[in-house]
């Protein structure tokens, strides 16, 4: 058994297994299956009874997974937070998927969150090992926490365990709508004073944040968060011809045709702070009336 060296301590590791054929059929896509399989056996022999589940969320779960952008988003619930030799361990067994050439396998997103803290929001709760665009670290949850436990309730796809609403508190149309505006001051508003880091990425990312757009300000509105090609067609309907030839653009870039809107993408998420300070005026104005 090879040795695992995690800061001043020496960890024995467990041997992980990458080149198992044997697969399961959580999705319509055997490669994905394939690379979870994997994940999971090496999760499973990890963890031990700190297993609770494995689930799928984002566009795996919502529908429209793309198999040349979208990630395999995964989340793992665990007993009890976990103790800093399993985490060094999780996270030599990310690095040896990675390293395998695994189709699928730098697509691998997710957490490893313990019972107490999935079953409802605590912004105090402990930090959690996280994989992220090739990254393992561990962090506190943030606003879309909140999200993602709401879509993994309503919409996860169980890969092993029981039905996520048992472990998962039914999360209100308030609490989206919060979790929605802490997204937006946190990460996407700020882009509008410093878009540096918005402008050194091609046009599938910005068409990602209008599609994302679309997707909040439905959320906004309604309390609930659609798949992504259900919020484009709302946001065709809803938000008024002068952003259809955008929206056109942003589902063309998912799909390979690139083109320029980059200042269009800084315009529409200015477009969505304006929505968000009008709802905030009306329901500040509703309080003080009532």
């Amino acid at each position: 058994m090879a040795e695992l060296r995690s800061g001043n301590a020496t960890h024995r590791a467990v041997r992980f297994k990458i080149n198992e054929m044997i697969t399961i059929s959580p999705t319509p896509y055997p490669d994905v299956n394939q690379v979870l399989y994997l994940l999971l056996t090496n999760v499973k022999e990890i963890l031990k009874d700190q297993f609770v589940g494995m689930y799928l969320y984002g566009s795996l779960s919502s529908g429209d997974f793309n198999p040349e952008t979208s990630d395999v988003d995964f989340l793992v619930v665990t007993r009890d937070s976990l103790s800093e030799k399993m985490i060094a361990q999780l996270r030599s067994m990310h690095e040896n998927i990675w390293s395998s050439g695994r189709k699928r396998a730098e697509r691998l997103e997710g957490s490893y969150v313990p019972k107490g803290l999935i079953r409802r929001d605590d912004p105090n709760g402990a930090p959690c090992p996280t994989v992220n665009e090739g990254t393992f670290f561990v962090d506190k949850r943030g606003s879309d926490w909140i999200i993602q436990r709401h879509v993994v309730r309503e919409h996860g796809v169980v890969v092993e365990g029981p039905d996520p609403k048992t472990l998962i508190d039914f999360v209100s149309p308030q609490e989206i709508r919060r979790a929605v505006i802490g997204i937006l001051k946190e990460w996407w508003f700020p882009m509008l004073e410093d878009p540096s880091w918005l402008r050194n990425h091609k046009s599938n990312y910005h068409g990602y944040t209008v599609i994302t757009m679309c997707r909040v300000l439905h959320a906004l509105q309604h309390g609930t968060i659609l798949s992504k090609p259900v919020a484009v067609k709302w946001a065709e309907e809803h938000l008024g011809a002068q952003w259809h030839g955008l929206i056109e653009q942003a589902v063309a870039s998912q799909y390979g045709k690139h083109s320029e809107f980059f200042n269009e993408t800084l315009e529409f998420i200015r477009f969505t702070r304006e929505r968000v300070l009008q709802i905030q005026t009306e329901s500040s104005n509703a309080k003080n009336s009532s």
